[in-house]
This record gives structure tokens, C-alpha cells and sequence, in this order.
């Protein structure tokens, strides 16, 4: 990666987000040093302005950012790394250290919730009751909760469609994970649907 480091007195911006929600986590800033040893560890290393110093996030608290993904922007004078954040990203305790009413990609993030379910099973889990009576229930349970979000569409409260919705959306999450298709496939698939 060819990035220009000399615009910004050798410090680029770098902005990181969840690898799996796209919610953007924070910003910092590299020199070629911290973004080598970023590439060689696989953790974020920024250079910290107010240390004066390299600074790996995490070093402290263990809350790290493992790098899933590198790009650069088109002027080749910002980094954007996707991450898997170990706990949360802000100093404040925040998952993000931009404030937000609430995770917008939260369904990713449930995605992510349920694949962990399935790699660890726990007996009080839902999910893990669900998974251990197989395809066809989990596949019934997305078609109970279809009709069951049409009838309150036509029926009921905005309330009640909403909790259906989710109950809907919930159980499909578990029936593409049980048939290993990810929400990337499907919206692979939509986009290029809509070309």
C-alpha cells in the first residue's frame, strides 16, 4: 500500500470500524512506523499526539483492535481499518467513542451473537435450545413468525408489528446460520440484485 504520509507532517488519519456492524469505533492517527507495526501484529498501533509516542489500543486495558481489513481513500492520505474490537473501544467504557443513541448495524452484531451461540453452546440459550431440535424447527419457526408479522401489520399496533418484525428477523438470522449463509452473502446477493 502506497499511502502519503508527507501531506499530514507523516501522521495519516486512520478511521476504524467494526469489522462486523461497519459502526465506526473511532479515529486516531499513524506514522509509518505505527501503521508497519500494525500490519506485523495484526492489533492497532496509532502514534499518540498527546504522548508523543507509539500507542497500541488495548496496551492498557486489553481492549484491543484486531485488523480484519486495510483501505486506503483515493488520495492515499486516509486509512480506514476494519477491526474486531476485544471489549469496548472508547476510554469512557463506550463501545464507540462516537456517542450514538443506539447501534444502528445492531443486526450484524446479532449476527455475531448467534454464530457465538452456535461455536458455544449454553444450555439457558434460546438459540442453542432452537439449534438442538434441527433444520425443519428452526425453518418452522421462521414461517410462524412471517404469518405472525403479516397479521399484525393488518391488525395491530404499530408496537406489535415491530416486535413481530423483530421476532421474524431474529429467527432468520438463526435459519441462514444454521444453513451457514452469512448476512454479506445475502447482501452481496441484493446488490447485485439492484444493478
Amino acid at each position: 500500500m502506497s499511502i502519503d504520509f508527507n501531506k499530514g507532517e507523516g501522521l495519516v488519519p486512520v478511521i476504524i470500524q467494526d469489522f462486523q456492524s461497519l459502526e465506526v469505533l473511532m479515529l486516531g492517527y499513524m506514522n509509518e512506523e505505527a501503521f508497519a507495526k500494525t500490519e506485523a501484529e495484526g492489533k492497532v498501533t496509532f502514534y499518540s499526539r498527546s504522548k508523543n509516542r507509539l500507542w497500541t489500543k488495548g496496551e492498557e486495558s486489553g481492549n484491543f483492535l484486531y485488523v480484519k481489513n486495510i483501505a486506503i481513500d483515493c488520495d492515499q492520505d486516509t486509512i480506514l481499518i476494519k477491526a474486531d474490537p476485544v471489549g469496548p473501544t472508547c476510554h469512557t467504557g463506550s463501545r464507540s467513542c462516537f456517542s450514538s443513541e443506539y447501534n444502528q448495524n445492531f443486526i450484524f452484531k446479532l449476527e455475531q451473537i448467534i454464530a457465538d451461540r452456535y461455536a458455544n453452546p449454553q444450555e439457558s440459550s434460546y438459540v442453542n435450545r432452537l439449534r438442538e431440535k434441527g433444520l425443519n424447527k428452526i425453518a418452522q419457526k421462521v414461517g410462524e413468525e412471517g404469518v405472525e408479522t403479516v397479521i399484525a401489520a393488518l391488525n395491530e399496533t404499530e408496537f406489535d408489528f415491530i416486535n413481530e418484525s423483530s421476532d421474524l428477523v431474529f429467527h432468520l438470522l438463526v435459519l441462514l446460520r444454521e444453513k451457514n449463509v452469512s448476512l454479506e452473502q445475502i447482501a452481496k446477493n441484493l446488490e447485485s440484485r439492484h444493478k
